[in-house]
């Protein structure tokens, strides 16, 4: 019998949670998403260290501007993200800048400058997910950018509303995040018995569930998992993303793995949610954890974007 990593792959896209290279190369994902943190994680492996050199010396003259600082970042990220699609069939994720999330014009400015760098290195916008936050401005900065065929990834994804938004704004793909919504609810004196019963895992049930019934095309690729019983109780979905460390798992055990999840699966009617940005705001008011863990997720990416700066101002 084939692993579980295998037999996941027959029912999901696989995406890898990672800027390795070496790890994307032995896993063999069908895309690869990327982050602040995954990044400066990156950045710190040897065999980037030339990369970063090349960078720092044709970008950075003057090391104190913070503009410069923060292009240099992105052109990271994309010199990355270029490496990463020689060896995916499929997209691969580069997130704008985080501190970006409430302003809707620099998001489209952003995710368009970072279409133009990639196509500067030979890489077709085809190939790309522009990653946003899922706040409203993000939503509507998406909203633009599909339809100038710039393809997105909604990430710090909470709750249903989000996701409807996302879906009524034409988004190509979300990312719902399982681990930071059970992180929530274990701080809050939860404690699921299993799998079935984690919030993250039942989160990602109910937007896929959603997605079906109202036929919105919008991916849903879950994200942020503590756990491999995570991502087994949610196999089937249209895409997980996983890390290196959980691929490595999954691989490494061969027992069976069962679908639970189909798109022709009887599920729990559902009406249409409305959408407009009252609504929105409202819903997210709330929703405590779903407003907690966005902005939380804002921060450290925004904070980890201001250390990839750092790297790059005190690089030798």
């Amino acid at each position: 019998m084939s692993n579980k990593l295998e037999q996941l792959k027959a029912m999901t896209d696989v995406v890898a949670d990672t800027g390795d290279i070496e790890a994307i190369a032995r896993f063999t994902p069908q895309d690869a998403t990327t982050n602040p943190s995954l990044i400066l994680k990156a950045a710190a492996l040897p065999q980037y260290s030339k990369l970063i050199s090349d960078i720092v010396s044709s970008s950075l003259n003057d090391r104190s501007n913070p503009e410069q600082l923060q292009r240099a970042a992105t052109q990271l990220a994309v010199e990355i993200g270029a490496e990463i699609t020689k060896l995916v069939p499929g997209k691969v994720s580069t997130e704008v800048d985080a501190r970006l999330s409430f302003n809707t014009a620099a998001m489209i400015n952003e995710g368009r400058r970072i279409v133009e760098l990639y196509q500067a290195k030979g890489v077709d916008k085809s190939r790309l997910l522009i990653k946003i936050a899922s706040t409203w401005e993000g939503i509507e900065a998406a909203k633009v950018l599909e339809e100038e065929g710039i393809e997105c990834n909604l990430t710090l994804l909470f709750s249903l509303m989000q996701a409807a938004a996302c879906a009524e704004a034409g988004a190509t793909l979300i990312s719902p995040f399982v681990g930071r919504i059970l992180d929530w609810h274990l701080a809050h004196g939860a404690t699921p018995a299993n799998a079935d019963e984690d919030p993250g895992v039942q989160s990602v049930s109910a937007i896929y569930s959603y997605y079906k019934q109202h036929s919105y095309q919008t991916v849903v690729m879950g994200a942020s998992f503590r756990n491999c019983g995570e991502i087994e109780a949610l196999a089937g979905c249209d895409r997980l993303t996983i890390s290196p460390a959980l691929l490595s798992e999954l691989k490494d055990d061969s027992g069976t793995l069962p679908r639970r999840l189909t798109p022709d699966m009887a599920f729990t009617p559902h009406a249409k949610l409305a959408t407009t940005e009252t609504d929105f705001r409202w819903a997210m008011n709330e929703d405590a954890m779903a407003t907690e863990k966005l902005a939380e997720g804002i921060r450290a990416f925004a904070a980890d974007q201001v250390k990839l700066e750092g790297l790059l101002r005190e690089w030798k």
